[in-house]
């Protein structure tokens, strides 16, 4: 029997506080907790009210797509991350792009903070600061149509490629440029992303991994985001208007 719609939210409603506390450990202290998931749950409850059962779209994969999007539409209404802060992340960018340009490798944390101008001390608090630019994950990307009777359906991976979620990052040599953009990263950082989205470790168990606090983990995953969005500008990555997500949350 299929299961009802307060059923499935029963089910499903510990993948909204999942997605939350993904989010929320790199957004701002500002960003409440319960706020994400009382977001989730208008999610999930969208999702049970328009999910469409189909052999190439499981429920989960399309749940857990409403659910950070509610999310993610929360956190824009409120306007969690300050134009201020955007402004510092950016300035960050144009000084690692300053540098790698006039260096010819990636710089460091001291070069950096000096061609700022600030000590070292300042910018580390900069990058802190600067933390909540970095929401999105690969899932994010994949899109929401309507079909010919007006319902949502989910354009899943499967549907456009045959293949997982990783398949949307292939589009327009996105994936690529990425992954070029990340082997240009110091060693630590590259090994930090791998270990965040590949090993899907958490803060603190990364910290542990690294031999440092939780927040220098912070600081080194903004200096990392920051070095790549810096070389997918230097090397004039072009964001289409599907792309455009990635610009404003990387």
């Amino acid at each position: 029997m299929p299961l009802s719609e307060d059923q499935l939210i029963a089910q499903y409603a510990p993948l909204v506080r999942r997605q939350a506390l993904s989010l929320v450990g790199r957004l701002p202290a500002s960003v409440e907790l319960d706020d994400l998931m009382q977001a989730g749950m208008m999610g999930l409850l969208d999702a049970v009210r328009r999910y469409q059962q189909r052999a190439d779209a499981q429920f989960e994969t399309y749940a857990v797509t409403r659910i950070r999007g509610a999310m993610l539409d929360e956190l824009r209404s409120q306007d969690w991350l300050p134009r201020s802060v955007r402004s510092k992340a950016r300035s960050i960018e144009e000084a690692v792009r300053t540098l790698h340009h006039s260096l010819l490798r990636p710089p460091t944390e001291t070069e950096i903070a000096e061609e700022m101008g600030l000590e070292l001390a300042d910018y580390q608090n900069l990058l802190e600061e600067a933390r909540g630019v970095q929401v999105l994950m690969v899932e994010d990307l994949v899109q929401h149509r309507e079909d010919a009777s007006g319902e949502a359906v989910l354009d899943s991976i499967a549907e456009t490629s045959g293949a997982n979620p990783l398949d949307w990052l292939l589009r327009d040599g996105l994936r690529n440029a990425l992954v070029e953009a990340i082997r240009h990263l110091p060693e630590r950082e590259q090994l930090l992303l791998s270990l965040q989205f590949e090993q899907d470790l958490n803060q603190k168990e990364i910290a542990a991994v690294l031999q440092v606090t939780e927040g220098r983990v912070s600081q080194l995953r903004s200096q990392a985001v920051a070095r790549i969005r810096a070389w997918l500008s230097s090397h004039s990555w072009a964001l289409d208007a599907g792309e455009a997500d990635l610009e404003n949350l990387l």
